[in-house]
């Protein structure tokens, strides 16, 4: 394995963890100083109204939002698009898929949509034909 993917491997695996756990030195370890964070809701679930850049804000957003309701979550890697992901559930129902952008070992960028509509076939494999 080349040096890039282990590093991109182990971004996704440190920003898993630390959004699993709401660890907000985990996430600020990881996150790049100017890592944009963005949401699609569809107007139905709740989303960011505008970009959230910065660290220390995405930090704090992702942290908070993990421990603010007293819910089981649980949160898995999945390809979203070609890109990797995390396929975040709320007592087992899928509420969330951030698809994340990482360059040089930082996570750089994550849009995480919880619109119901664009989620209806995260699960159900699509069979492509030519």
């Amino acid at each position: 394995m080349r040096l890039a993917q282990r590093e991109h491997r182990a971004a996704l695996h440190a920003f898993r963890s630390a959004v699993e756990t709401g660890d907000l030195q985990g996430l600020l370890d990881i996150l790049a100083p100017d890592v944009v964070a963005l949401s699609d809701g569809g107007g139905v679930k709740h989303a960011l109204l505008r970009p959230i850049v910065g660290a220390d804000k995405v930090a704090r957003l992702l942290a908070v939002g993990w421990r603010k309701r007293d819910v089981e979550r649980s949160v898995e890697p999945v390809q979203i698009n070609g890109g990797p992901g995390l396929l975040i559930r709320v007592d087992g129902e899928i509420d969330g898929v951030p698809a994340v952008r990482v360059e040089n070992g930082y996570v750089t960028g994550a849009y995480h949509v919880r619109n119901p509509e664009k989620l209806s076939g995260v699960e159900r494999e699509i069979a492509v034909s030519r």
